[in-house]
């Protein structure tokens, strides 16, 4: 009978001890902390004079800002976007461990989406905003915490838009890039 007793005892024992391990808090340390994007949209009117084109830039409101990062083998493993408040910051979080895998910074970049202000709503690459700026050295590095902020990324108005003079409007091509011949 002792023997049976010990035994129940034994498993109980065993089995408060699991559940209490379930209920143990995990420490912050290990949980890989988090990279931080904050930044600024500003609208850049080229139809002002110098002086207010340079200094008068005003923030935008609503504008979508994203953040993209790529493992090793150039596979996007992380996606995440904010909008701007009133004075134009935004802030995108991204925990450093996404499904168990370890965010490089240098292998991200933000990039503006798009501007609900019906005058300036072209992406400018004047910061990189239009292709992509790459997350280079932090700003503040603080415990589990890793900051960028980055500068200000600009929109402007259509009538401000650089034409791409890179594309050749030759009227010997037809619309597959093939030479006609005549």
């Amino acid at each position: 009978m002792k023997l049976v007793w010990s035994m129940v005892l034994l498993v109980a024992a065993t089995t408060m001890m699991n559940v209490a391990k379930c209920w143990e808090e995990v420490p912050a340390s290990t949980s890989g902390g988090v990279i931080l994007v904050g930044g600024k949209v500003l609208c850049q009117d080229c139809t002002e004079g110098w002086n207010e084109w340079v200094h008068g830039n005003k923030p935008i409101e609503g504008c979508t800002v994203s953040v993209t990062c790529k493992d090793e083998r150039k596979r996007i493993v992380y996606y995440g976007s904010d909008k701007t408040d009133k004075a134009g910051d935004f802030e995108i979080t991204i925990n450093k461990y996404v499904y168990g895998k370890k965010i490089n910074p240098e292998a991200c970049f933000t990039r503006l989406v798009s501007s609900p202000d019906p005058v300036c709503n072209i992406p400018t690459d004047f910061a990189g905003g239009k292709t992509g700026v790459k997350l280079g050295r932090p700003t503040i590095v603080y415990r589990d915490t890793i900051k960028h902020i980055l500068e200000p990324l600009y929109y402007t108005t259509p009538m401000c838009d650089e034409p791409n003079a890179s594309d050749n409007d030759n009227d010997n091509d037809d619309s597959y890039g093939k030479e006609k011949n005549y």
